[in-house]
C-alpha cells in the first residue's frame, strides 16, 4: 500500500519548476531526526505533496515520488556545505535523504488558507501549530481530499 508524505521546500532555494526540470533530486539537508526517521521508512514509489513555504502565498504546488529510499546524506560529510555536520561520517552516517522525483505541477496552488478551511484536513500535520518539519506523512483520506481541490 502507497504511503503518501509533503515535502517542504522554500520555493527561492528549490522550487516545483527547479524539481520539473532536473527530473529529480536528492531530498538532502534535512537536520531533523523525526524527519530523517521519516525519509527512513519511504519506499521507492510513495507519492508526495510538492509545498513552498516561506513565500507570498504558501501551498502546495505540485506531487512528486520517492524515486530512490533512503541513503546517507553526503551534503553532512562535506566541510563546505551548509548542512555539514562533524558528528556524521561516511561509516557512521547521522543523516539519510531520499530521492524524489518530479510527476507534475498543479495549475494554481492549493493555498494553506484553503487547507485550513477544510474539515477533513484538521488533523494534518502541516496545520498544526508550530509544525516545521520539511517532511511530513499525510493520511490517505487527506491525500484524496487535496487532489479533489486540484
Amino acid at each position: 500500500m502507497p504511503k503518501f508524505w509533503l515535502f517542504k521546500s522554500e520555493p527561492q532555494s528549490y522550487s516545483i519548476d527547479d524539481l520539473r526540470r532536473e527530473r529529480s533530486t536528492p531530498w538532502s539537508g534535512v537536520r531533523n531526526y523525526q524527519a530523517r526517521n521519516f525519509m527512513q521508512i519511504m519506499s521507492v514509489g510513495d507519492e508526495g505533496f510538492f509545498y513552498h513555504s516561506s513565500c507570498a502565498v504558501p501551498g502546495i504546488v505540485g506531487i512528486c515520488r520517492v524515486a530512490h529510499a533512503a541513503y546517507p546524506d553526503a551534503t553532512a560529510f562535506d566541510p563546505r556545505s551548509e548542512y555539514y555536520d562533524p558528528k556524521s561520517s561516511p561509516e557512521h552516517p547521522r543523516w539519510m535523504n531520499v530521492d524524489v522525483a518530479f510527476v507534475r505541477a498543479f495549475p494554481e496552488v492549493v493555498p494553506l488558507t484553503r487547507l485550513r478551511e477544510i474539515a477533513a484536513l484538521d488533523e494534518m500535520p502541516l496545520l498544526q501549530r508550530g509544525q516545521r518539519l520539511s517532511v511530513q506523512p499525510v493520511r490517505a483520506a487527506e491525500w484524496r481530499t487535496i487532489l479533489k481541490l486540484v
